[in-house]
């Protein structure tokens, strides 16, 4: 009588291998594509967030728009402030979230020295500000590069270059988010 070994053959294994690989070609790119629209959703949720936080410093500190995140942000240890205004949390204050970079820029007008609030180490600017966020690693991290200014505007370039911002203001050429 000849004995039969149970289990499964080589070809078996291949066959089922195989079939879970393809199965990962499939999923792996619309896992990284649901990655990046998320993180570049986020990145629109903390532009949002920085705008409200700016005009919140420029109605309660009377030291203009802020020039850096640090003036908006919370930084750990250092008394509230108008150079820390806790408008913002630690993450976003850094400057890095959600793979994105965020950058303040500074208007054109300083407030005059005469008027800077007791306590302010830096003027604010009367004229506005401006945040960009750019991925980390374009089409890993995400896509689209976004500007916005003390208009509240929040713009969107696709080819994910860094805006270049002048005078506290975006890009003309950049089209608003959504168009």
């Amino acid at each position: 009588m000849i004995k039969r070994e149970k289990g499964f053959s080589l070809i078996e294994l291949l066959i089922v291998v195989a079939i879970i690989l393809i199965i990962a070609a499939i999923a792996i790119p619309n896992l990284i594509r649901s990655r990046m629209a998320a993180n570049e959703a986020s990145a629109v949720g903390s532009i949002r967030t920085i705008n409200t936080a700016a005009i919140s410093y420029n109605s309660s500190y009377g030291n203009g728009f802020p020039s850096k995140l640090s003036e908006i942000g919370t930084t750990a240890g250092a008394a509230l402030s108008c150079d820390n205004a806790e408008y913002l949390d630690t993450v976003l204050t850094v400057g890095t979230k959600s793979g994105y970079t965020f950058a303040m820029g500074a208007g054109v007008t300083a407030v005059p020295a005469a008027v800077v609030p007791k306590g302010c180490t830096t003027a604010g600017f009367i004229d506005g500000y401006t945040v960009t966020a750019v991925p980390a690693n374009l089409g890993t991290s995400g896509q689209s590069s976004f500007c916005s200014d003390a208009s509240g505007v929040i713009r969107k370039d696709p080819t994910g270059a860094a805006p270049a911002v002048a005078g506290g203001l975006c890009p003309a050429a950049m089209p608003p988010l959504g168009n």
